[in-house]
């Protein structure tokens, strides 16, 4: 029964899937419901006929290695990852490190709302989405650097002058401390927290005095060169199932802010 729920499970995630959900080209002669069988195998880094005999319940027990594969091929949220490892009859190893990519319907939201700046970060505080205001707002160059706790404790990239610079600073070790509990064998994270321990006294200060801080609504006012100083309102929304957070940039309507805002649009 449990082998013929676990490739029940596999089978109706991977048909749910669309193949840009997975960075795949669209295929309009598609005759199959979402990612083929091939895919799968392909992103799983397995063989097809390994992957068939799952979905038909006849392969072995899948090892924790061959479940971590799947659980990134088919986009598992952590939740389901738990349910795929109890489904195999195997306990859920640490997650091998937090989710970098960003799930289509969040991207789109991005781009639905131009006015506002939005930005995604994973765990790590790596920037891994963007809309062209909050690139434009935050420094033009997230791309080169896209780390905010590279650039708030090590100068790294453009950083505005922020009334919120020192807040955000509790708020981002906050934050990596919870990640380092949660994905203890991620590599770039650990590379992230050696670089950060040995080059700012700052974050070692602020990393053992072990502040908690929750995400929320908070006012700030950014010096931006090119607008000034500009009071923007900052929103945060959690994606729990990515362990990500989009963070939302706004001025109060009909404000000097608000035009700031709508210039910078403009001229990017």
């Amino acid at each position: 029964m449990a082998r013929q729920e676990l490739a029940r499970f596999l089978r109706d995630r991977r048909e749910n899937l669309r193949p840009a959900d997975v960075g795949l080209p669209t295929d309009r002669h598609r005759r199959t419901p979402g990612l083929r069988r091939e895919e799968v195998a392909v992103l799983a880094h397995m063989s097809v006929d390994y992957y068939a005999r799952l979905e038909q319940s006849r392969g072995p027990r899948p090892s924790p290695r061959i479940l971590d594969a799947l659980t990134g091929a088919l986009r598992l949220t952590p939740a389901e990852r738990i349910h795929l490892f109890q489904l195999a009859g195997t306990n859920p190893t640490p997650p091998a490190g937090p989710v970098r990519h960003v799930r289509p319907h969040v991207a789109d939201l991005l781009r639905r709302i131009p006015d506002t700046a939005a930005i995604v970060t994973d765990a790590t505080y790596d920037v891994i989405a963007w809309n062209p205001l909050a690139n434009a707002l935050l420094g033009g160059d997230l791309s080169t650097e896209p780390n905010l706790a590279r650039r708030r404790f090590l100068r790294l990239g453009r950083l505005h002058e922020s009334s919120s610079a020192e807040e955000f600073a509790h708020i981002v070790v906050s934050r990596l401390r919870r990640s380092a509990d949660r994905y203890p064998h991620d590599g770039a994270l650990t590379r992230l927290l050696a670089e950060l321990h040995t080059d700012s006294k700052e974050f070692v200060e602020i990393w053992d005095a072990n502040p908690v801080h929750a995400p929320g609504h908070r006012t700030k006012t950014l010096t931006h060169p090119q607008v000034g100083r500009v009071r923007l309102n900052c929103d945060v929304l959690t994606v729990p199932g990515d362990d990500q957070q989009v963070v939302f940039i706004t001025a109060d309507p009909g404000t000097p802010s608000a035009r700031a805002l709508r210039h910078l649009l403009r001229t990017g």
